[in-house]
């Protein structure tokens, strides 16, 4: 069971992203999935901004792994090209750390993955417009998805 938005563009699913964060705690697993361009780290840097992170927030796309200090650490995770040694990366220390972790092509380290998690599904609908599902794993990210309310006119 998915919970689905439409977003007008980049501006918004960042301010999504900061409403978001803001029901975040440590621990917590944000797994990201969608296509090239489809705004898993415009979505990274709103969650960035709501966890009060102060530092221009990139794509850890050839580092792997970026962390962040604001109210809550944010471990921030691209393993589009981690290959077929990630037991090298100590994930386990940032999967189930005290932070926030992102990671972006999650399902390419399915095996490793927690059981309980937030599934971010971002999907291009138009030009600029972007569909994003939120699908929970476990009962904490169930009852964030039923407590989140987003309202794309005011960002609230």
């Amino acid at each position: 069971m998915g919970y689905t938005w439409k977003l007008a563009g980049p501006e918004e699913t960042q301010r999504f992203a900061e409403q978001l964060a803001k029901s975040l705690a440590p621990g917590d697993f944000l797994a990201l999935e969608g296509d090239l361009g489809a705004g898993k780290t415009t979505f990274t840097q709103g969650l960035a901004r709501g966890l009060g992170v102060r530092q221009v927030v990139n794509s850890p796309t050839f580092t792997i792994i970026k962390e962040y200090q604001g109210r809550l650490p944010l471990y921030h995770m691209d393993v589009y090209r981690v290959g077929d040694d990630p037991d090298s990366l100590g994930l386990d220390d940032y999967f189930f750390g005290e932070g926030v972790c992102v990671v972006e092509w999650a399902s390419l380290l399915a095996e490793y993955l927690p059981t309980d998690r937030l599934t971010v599904f971002l999907r291009a609908a138009g030009e600029e417009a972007r569909s994003i599902e939120l699908c929970p794993q476990g009962e904490r990210y169930v009852k964030l998805c039923e407590e989140f309310d987003f309202d794309a006119r005011t960002g609230d």
